[in-house]
């Protein structure tokens, strides 16, 4: 038997030490722009309930729960301890695994969901193993939704954050914007890798997935929405700028030029 991946202890650490997962999506104005245009690809595109869906590197669960809320049959799979115990606690059912090596039989899901593992997979090799991995579990024709974060984003953050007038973290973005790659060790964030959407869309058609379509999650205008709370302090979810941020994203969709606006990608395919 082969043995489970190693994930990098840093980035356990990171999300179970430094970072709360559990509230990224509800906290800001930006991260419930992400939850509720994730909310809506998601449902205009899985198919209907009660399918089964694998959320894996579902977190806490944020979207497992609508998920279920909705009807669907989901099962959760994480790799960081702290996550799948929240997950449990609010009813998910949820087990630790790698997305490179899931334990789910083969053919045996409708739905994949990778919103969260081609974060962290630095490594070309790994990431094409963990879209594999999802179109084995995947049904003949079945559907694989996963989210990558964009090359740009965060150039754009850490210009609405003001940050990018400091030095180190101006090489950081500068070394993210040339190779996509966010080094381990590095501090502000983990260990990460950024996405193009032609290499997102590049990366699901090599592991076979057919009909492949990229989206942008947050749309052009999330930065507006992160420089406003960051510098205000205000809380703007319920005001006429989120909702023209929303508009925009809606309306950014069909121009494939504004892909490298947004803060996050959703690549949608089907299995072979």
């Amino acid at each position: 038997m082969s043995q489970t991946p190693a994930v990098d202890p840093e980035i356990i650490a990171f999300y179970t030490e430094g970072y709360d997962e559990a509230a990224r999506l509800t906290s800001s104005a930006d991260g419930m722009l992400e939850l509720v245009r994730t909310r809506e690809l998601l449902r205009r595109h899985l198919p209907p309930a009660p399918a089964s869906v694998l959320d894996v590197g579902g977190g806490p669960g944020v979207h497992a729960r609508w998920l279920s809320a909705d009807g669907y049959d989901v099962r959760l799979v994480d790799p960081v301890p702290r996550h799948v115990e929240a997950a449990l606690r609010d009813g998910c059912r949820a087990e630790l695994g790698d997305a490179r090596q899931l334990a789910a039989a083969g053919r045996s899901q409708d739905a994949v969901l990778l919103l969260g593992p081609l974060y962290h997979l630095l490594e070309r090799d790994d990431r094409l193993r963990a879209l594999t991995e999802a179109g084995r579990v995947l049904k003949p024709g079945g559907v694989l939704a996963a989210a990558a974060i964009s090359r740009y984003a965060s150039l754009f953050e850490h210009t609405a954050t003001t940050w990018l007038d400091r030095e180190r973290v101006r090489d950081a973005v500068t070394d993210i914007l040339a190779t996509g790659r966010h080094e381990p060790g590095r501090k502000g964030f983990t260990a990460a890798y950024f996405h193009t959407a032609g290499e997102l869309a590049e990366e699901l058609e090599r592991a076979g997935f057919r009909d492949v379509r990229v989206f942008g999650v947050e749309g052009p205008a999330w930065g507006l929405l992160k420089a406003v709370e960051q510098h205000t302090g205000e809380r703007i979810v319920d005001s006429p700028m989120f909702r023209a941020a929303l508009a925009a994203a809606r309306m950014a969709e069909q121009y494939g030029e504004l892909l490298a606006a947004g803060s996050h990608l959703l690549a949608v395919g089907r299995s072979g």
